[in-house]
């Protein structure tokens, strides 16, 4: 089996994402592989008939970035403790063409995130990021579905 010398975690602070880290910690552990976690902001929609002055839409974004710096510090410092080999990385844009580009640009050997279970009509109209990672993807990509409890 191939090695994984660089292991991306796209992480979105839900339980979710917090639950499929874990495997990528475990795995880039086990492999002893950097580890480069990430986070995308979504872009913000223009949603025509709907008018936000200039300077809060400037100051939206800018509160969104400082507000996921803010989690990324705090999500590194209670999940990382005692593993060095890591770095973070912030993007904006659309998540799962952020994953890829982010993936290529570090030459990830494996991409770990979670599944958010959007079915039906959500699915559809939305489509899923998971699912458009895997098929884009520069490299093999693991997906952890949420386990509930019974």
């Amino acid at each position: 089996m191939k090695s994984f010398t660089t292991i991306l975690s796209a992480i979105d602070f839900s339980e979710n994402s917090d639950y499929a880290f874990e495997y990528a910690l475990t795995i880039a552990s086990a492999f002893n592989s950097s580890l480069v976690v990430m986070h995308v902001i979504d872009n913000l929609v223009y949603t025509p008939g709907f008018d936000m002055p200039y300077p809060f839409i400037e100051d939206l974004e800018k509160d969104l970035s400082e507000s996921a710096k803010t989690k990324m510090a705090i999500f590194c410092e209670s999940k990382l403790a005692g593993f060095p080999n890591y770095t973070t990385s912030i993007e904006t844009g659309t998540p799962y063409r952020e994953i890829i580009r982010t993936a290529e640009n570090t030459a990830a050997s494996l991409i770990v995130l979670g599944t958010h279970g959007r079915s039906g009509l959500d699915r559809v109209v939305f489509g899923s990021t998971a699912e458009r990672v895997v098929r884009r993807a520069p490299c093999p990509v693991l997906t952890v579905p949420l386990l509930k409890k019974v």
